[in-house]
């Protein structure tokens, strides 16, 4: 009989099981798919009822589809992070649904903690974190304000607050452990980094019940063990009696293993060293580097974030993190809202059928910008576009998206270990997630970083990293050397791209980038017609133009690559100097002089008339 992890990898799309063998063999697998909630624009849902349904029917089939017999030792977990659930601990269900890690509906939450707390980074120093709707205590804050019914509960600690490995934790073990791990903790902004648990500080501030917070644990920790119930009504989409016994085996097995997405996806790439890096391309794309146990407080817009934790007594591994909202589901909306593609298996034919982007660059800001700008006002804009172009120039823009944004993240990481001249990541960047089955990307992304990309053997490195986690935690492997054997490469990616087009293409992305800002500002005119200005980012331009004070002054950004005479026929590119102060800033005053120079120019026209 086959000893076995029985991996949860719980995502935003999705839920699936993976049993994997003390080989670190992939024995079977089961996926379904739940449905997207989206109530309101920028409102993003997920049942959380539904989730759980479809977590017992993936470990049921799992479990039936195993074409060898199977002993389940340990269960891992690993799921979307900053989701937020609150439930009734005596019935069971939640009193709204999850509110998903990419809504956006708490911005003016956030707006207002800022203006409470003085800055968006008040936290950051015990959280590595700024205000943001990305992380859970918004969402937390938003569900407690939606009835005095939910904050009575949460006083009382009957109303409970979890991530989606804390519900799931919770049903699994029949409502007997409220937990969470270090790894999805870190994410609420709500946890000290330096003390790994909730900072009542912070609490207190935010007037968040503790009572209603789970324990949190190391990543590899006994979460306790399966109450593996058959009722039929746990079964809604599966009656099938050998499922229900498949389920029932499980009774009594530990789950030993929690990690977020990312961190799974980390551990999964065995990024076990300082300085190891892995860029995960899903839904979003996230690229984590491995700090080893010190703590680095990003000043470039990134998050300070922990890793994973292997046992209670041992010093938590921590990273450095950039989010990115949109990476691949950008080619999923092209699909489904454009209609310019029936799969995303063609994007990379037709991103080849033209030389390149033909001047186009697609920011997907969709919910705004991400590390490392967090700029909430920011929408999504296709920059470039004359007569010219055509779809295939839109497509390949979208996919270059993904590692335009990735490059900002490495450039900020160098900046923050304060040494650009320095490998970060040290050699080689791993990666993983559905947007790798694109090689024309990869190639790109390879060749804008100028450093190898690598990809792994084994593809689904999330659930991986949840066994691995897992394994550990009951003894299946002893400790991480036992896992690092199991990794394997499959493809490798090397840079080709000359620094001329890699530095032009960059200079580009920019300033595509700059026409996203301002978007969301909460602005108002009165019953004449003026502008006033009530709350956020508001365009400097705008403020020019309707008489309003405060014109920022920031710098400008780098000056454009200007070809340099030399000795040898080959037209080498000056780099453009690095700012002295922040991108963002400078993407602000780059906007504002190209529309000053617009109206210099129109007034002067009209004059020669």
């Amino acid at each position: 009989m086959e000893l076995c992890i029985a991996s949860i990898d719980q995502g935003t799309s999705s839920t699936r099981v993976l049993l994997v063998s003390s080989s670190g063999k992939i024995l079977s697998s089961h996926q379904v798919e739940h449905v997207q909630h989206y109530p309101s624009p920028g409102y993003v849902e997920h049942d959380p009822l539904e989730i759980w349904q479809n977590v017992k029917l993936c470990l049921s089939e799992s479990l039936h589809k195993s074409k060898v017999p199977v002993k389940v030792v340990g269960v891992g977990i690993t799921n979307q992070r900053e989701t937020t659930v609150v439930w009734n601990k005596r019935t069971g269900r939640p009193y709204h649904h999850a509110i998903v890690w990419n809504d956006a509906r708490t911005s003016d939450i956030c707006e207002t903690l800022i203006k409470q707390h003085g800055s968006k980074d008040a936290f950051r120093q015990k959280t590595g974190l700024p205000i943001a709707s990305y992380f859970s205590a918004s969402k937390l804050l938003y569900l407690l304000a939606l009835s005095p019914e939910i904050r009575k509960d949460a006083e009382k600690g009957d109303a409970l607050f979890g991530t989606i490995d804390t519900w799931l934790i919770w049903r699994l073990t029949g409502g007997k452990v409220h937990a969470t791990d270090v790894t999805n903790g870190s994410r609420t902004l709500l946890m000290n980094l330096e003390t790994l648990n909730w900072d009542d500080e912070i609490l207190k501030k935010l007037n968040i019940p503790r009572a209603m917070l789970p324990d949190i644990r190391a990543s590899s920790s006994n979460f306790g063990s399966l109450e593996a119930y058959t009722e039929t009504s746990f079964f809604e989409y599966a009656q099938d009696e050998a499922i229900h016994a498949a389920y029932d085996s499980l009774h009594g097995v530990p789950v030993s293993g929690v990690l977020g997405d990312q961190q799974a996806a980390l551990f999964g790439q065995c990024c076990f060293q300082p300085g190891d890096a892995k860029c995960t391309y899903g839904t979003g794309a996230f690229l984590l580097l491995n700090s080893g146990n010190k703590i680095v407080h990003s000043t470039h817009g990134l998050l300070t974030t922990v890793a994973y934790q292997l046992h209670g007594t041992d010093k938590p591994v921590y990273a450095l993190e950039g989010s990115v909202a949109y990476s691949g589901s950008v080619i999923q909306w092209l699909r489904d809202n454009l209609e310019m593609i029936k799969s995303a298996s063609e994007t990379e034919a037709i991103s080849l059928s033209v030389e390149d982007n033909g001047g186009v660059y697609f920011v997907p800001a969709f919910a705004g910008l991400y590390a490392p700008y967090w700029r909430e006002d920011a929408i999504g804009v296709i920059a470039g576009l004359t007569a010219f172009n055509n779809k295939a120039h839109i497509i390949r823009a979208a996919l270059e998206a993904s590692a335009f944004q990735t490059i900002e993240i490495i450039d900020a990481m160098k900046k923050d270990f304060g040494n650009n001249d320095s490998p970060v990541p040290k050699s080689s960047l791993k990666v993983d997630g559905g947007l790798t089955a694109n090689n024309f990307i990869m190639q790109f992304q390879s060749d804008l970083l100028n450093i190898p990309l690598v990809k792994p053997k084994i593809a689904e490195t999330t659930a991986l990293g949840a066994a691995f986690i897992a394994g550990i935690g009951v003894g299946l492997w002893p400790d991480l050397e036992a896992v690092q054997s199991l990794w394997e490469q499959e493809i490798h990616w090397g840079p080709v791209m000359q620094a001329q087009q890699r530095a032009t293409l960059k200079y580009h992305w920019q300033k595509a980038l700059s026409r996203t800002l301002y978007w969301r500002n909460h602005v108002q005119f009165d019953s004449e017609g003026k502008m006033i200005e009530k709350s956020g980012f508001v365009d400097p331009y705008i403020q020019h133009i309707h008489g309003m004070p405060s014109i920022p002054t920031t710098p400008a950004l780098p000056e454009p690559p200007k070809k340099v005479s030399t000795t040898t026929t080959t037209a080498v590119v000056a780099s453009p100097p690095a700012p002295k102060e922040s991108c963002s800033s400078s993407i602000v005053k780059y906007g504002f002089v190209l529309a000053i120079g617009a109206l210099i120019g129109y007034a002067f026209a009209k004059q020669q008339k």
